[in-house]
């Protein structure tokens, strides 16, 4: 059994939850969230929970990185279920803030991270990674953990992140976590609740499409023309799917690549149906 979990909401509270943990000289695991949990977010608790002695999950729906027109208000909320979940993974902290606190009246501070920005999601969503930098670093400031842990299936915003955390000269580690899937290879996603079974079976495309880029990398092929046009094949025998970006890109810099020598990051994001998908996967050659 592990110990009650506490939920905090308090901007006061948490730094000192915090500096408490610190003085006795146990290490924090922070897992930021926007809730909704499923697998994936439950392997980035066990994972918090291998690597620190308290693991902090904030569950906050960031209104920064979404843009206009896009599921803020319709994004999945079920704070009952997610509670339940993150106290039976063993969670210490459950960090709740609230939005006019975190953002206040007269808020005007945010933090940019660029050129790893500006491609793959930055060119159709422009105003993502600066909410996601800003609230980030803000939970950092808050929760003041060792180590913190994200999902790679989000593989540009944990660049990001590491940039950020490089540039800023913040004292902990970014881990990012492997992608958590379903039985037939779907990446895990709050959103995934919106497809409809037709979608559901056109979503499989990705994880279709990152396996035969993956093949094709093992046999030997390394032009990454070549290969996404074997990927982008896969992806529009589905009519409904409409693909925003296919790339293949540096796994440090996410710079385009025309070879792949010895290793590139294909990343995906599909439109399928209404609901706006997104994978990746490591591609080395043998």
């Amino acid at each position: 059994m592990f110990p009650a979990m506490e939920i905090i909401q308090d901007l006061k509270v948490m730094p000192h939850w915090a500096d408490t943990q610190r003085r006795t000289g146990r290490t924090i695991a922070l897992v930021p969230t926007m809730g909704f949990f499923h697998s994936g977010h439950l392997s980035l608790m066990n994972h918090g929970r291998e690597m620190a002695d308290r693991v902090v999950v904030s569950l906050f729906v960031n209104p920064l990185q979404f843009g206009a027109g896009e599921d803020f208000e319709k994004y999945p909320r079920d704070f009952g279920r997610d509670r339940q979940l993150a106290e039976e993974a063993g969670v210490d902290i459950l960090f709740t803030p609230r939005h006019q606190d975190l953002y206040p009246e007269d808020y005007q501070t945010y933090v940019s991270v660029e050129r790893v920005t500006n491609g793959l999601c930055g060119v159709s969503r422009p105003v993502h990674f600066r909410g996601v930098a800003t609230v980030v670093c803000k939970l950092f400031q808050l929760v003041k953990p060792h180590k913190a842990i994200f999902g790679l299936k989000d593989y540009q915003q944990v660049v990001t992140i590491k940039q950020m955390v490089r540039d800023l000269n913040m004292d902990l580690e970014v881990i990012g976590s492997p992608t958590v899937r379903e039985a037939d290879g779907l990446a895990m996603s709050s959103r995934n609740v919106y497809l409809s079974s037709e979608d559901r079976m056109a979503a499989l495309s990705l994880s279709q499409s990152l396996s035969a880029a993956q093949k094709r990398c093992r046999e030997g092929e390394r032009g990454a023309g070549s290969i996404l046009a074997e990927v982008i094949r896969i992806l529009t025998r589905h009519p409904g799917n409409r693909i925003d970006y296919a790339k293949i890109v540096h796994p440090h810099t996410l710079k385009e690549l025309e070879t792949i020598n010895p290793r590139g990051i294909l990343a995906l994001a599909v439109r399928v149906g209404k609901t706006r998908l997104i994978d990746n996967c490591l591609l080395e050659v043998d």
